[in-house]
């Protein structure tokens, strides 16, 4: 049973409320700290853990005024708790806050898309074992080449996916990492023991050395892993969309009762999902390219990665949880059509034996050249006028004085090239 996930988880990791929540979490973690340290009266840290509360609301009348987000934040904050609000935020500086809480929030989405992995993988295993012996011509250069079968080509993916799990999960664990160490990294006014246990508590690594902000690196790979799973989406949904052209008809994605097609054409039955997912990984790797971008940054900071950041990162982990969770409704609900592969299969009259006989003249005695030419000769022919491979192959003298009826007649059997397709659906286990 594949767990499916409505888009709201993501949509909360980034709301405003979360954020702020953030903010207050690792802000009161810090003031446990310094209780801990002696810095801070235990009775304040009370009265702080009880009263502090902030109203997202409050919070922007104040940005209005200020025009600096932390400052608001904890305005309104300190106007609910009152005179021991002055132990919040002791010796820290913004970026200790914000880059802090976006690794925290980076991290609660990625661990979304990974769940949204899972989804998308057990939909393709599910059609992998459906499919494991359907046969369908392989193509290369959108040319026909040899026969593989449709659970083959799903298991292929299957095997992207795990690669993509893995780059996501290395991406979620080097951003999991915060910094409290003050204004320019030194802990000039701050513990470096309030960042260990801050960071520890709320589930993140402290960062081995820091400017005021987190390195952008970090930032950059998790993007590059969004990039990279995008890129498979596209993939996959650029080959669902080739299967379902009309001269091809091989598989097709779901269209519901009452579904229309084009205001024009009454009849179109078009891939709009699969079209979907493809162009917004466009959208992603722009993104990445602008991470990227953010890995300079003037001296020990500036914010030009800041503006940015608020854009793409919510941007793309929304993007590519909306683009696996449509994928794994279209590989879920996919309309395969196993006698049009046999069909098209067989368009070419037998020349995707051409590789059989090659090697059958050979193992003959043939020289590789002598008997590319004789293969090739019957195959062009066979591309003209559309007679039967085999029967072209019996007709050349060349061919006939090296190969029997029955030694073509064993040739031209369709489940030769995949009878090794069961040898690598063991390898995951199948």
């Amino acid at each position: 049973m594949i767990e499916r996930y409505t888009l709201a988880e993501m949509k909360h990791i980034w709301s405003t409320q979360n954020k702020f929540q953030k903010w207050l979490d690792i802000e009161l973690a810090a003031v446990d700290a310094m209780v801990e340290l002696g810095q801070v009266p235990g009775e304040a840290a009370r009265t702080i853990r009880e009263k502090a509360c902030f109203d997202v609301g409050r919070i922007q009348e104040i940005e209005a005024v200020v025009d600096h987000d932390v400052i608001a934040f904890l305005t309104c904050v300190g106007e609910n708790v009152g005179p021991e609000s002055r132990f919040i935020h002791l010796g820290l500086t913004s970026s200790d806050i914000v880059d802090t809480a976006l690794s925290l929030l980076m991290k609660e989405a990625g661990e979304q898309l990974l769940k949204r992995l899972a989804c998308l993988r057990e939909a393709l295993l599910d059609r992998a074992r459906e499919h494991r012996n359907t046969l369908m011509i392989g193509r290369t250069h959108g040319v026909h080449a040899e026969p593989v079968t449709f659970g083959l080509k799903m298991l292929f993916w299957v095997a992207e996916v795990d690669r993509d799990v893995e780059r996501v999960r290395r991406a979620v664990e080097n951003i999991s990492v915060g910094k409290l160490s003050g204004p320019v990294g030194t802990y000039s006014s701050v513990d470096p023991r309030v960042e260990e246990y801050v960071t520890a508590r709320l589930g993140l690594k402290a960062a081995p050395v820091s400017t005021q902000v987190l390195s952008r690196d970090r930032h950059a790979e998790y993007m590059a892993a969004l990039a990279l799973v995008a890129g498979s989406c596209e993939k996959f949904a650029t080959e669902i969309r080739s299967l379902q052209r009309t001269e091809l008809l091989e598989a097709e994605e779901c269209f519901k009762a009452g579904q229309k097609g084009s205001s024009a054409m009454p009849h179109k039955r078009n891939p709009i999902t699969a079209e979907r997912v493809a162009g917004l990984a466009r959208i992603v790797r722009g993104n990445a390219m602008a991470a990227m971008e953010n890995m300079a940054l003037w001296h020990e900071r500036d914010i030009t990665h800041s503006s940015v950041e608020r854009v793409i990162i919510p941007d793309s982990t929304t993007l590519v949880d909306y683009m696996l969770d449509r994928l794994t409704g279209i590989v879920a609900n996919l309309l395969v059509y196993p006698e049009r592969m046999r069909k098209n299969l067989e368009l070419t009259h037998g020349l995707v034996f051409s590789p059989r006989v090659l090697l059958a003249l050979v193992d003959k005695g043939l020289t590789r050249e002598d008997a590319y030419e004789l293969v090739q000769r019957n195959a062009m022919t066979c591309w003209r006028n559309g007679r039967e491979f085999k029967d072209l192959l019996r007709e050349d003298p060349g061919v006939a004085g090296v190969l029997s009826d029955a030694d073509l007649d064993g040739l031209f059997d369709y489940n030769y090239p995949v009878r090794r397709v069961d040898e690598i659906f063991r390898r995951f286990g199948l």
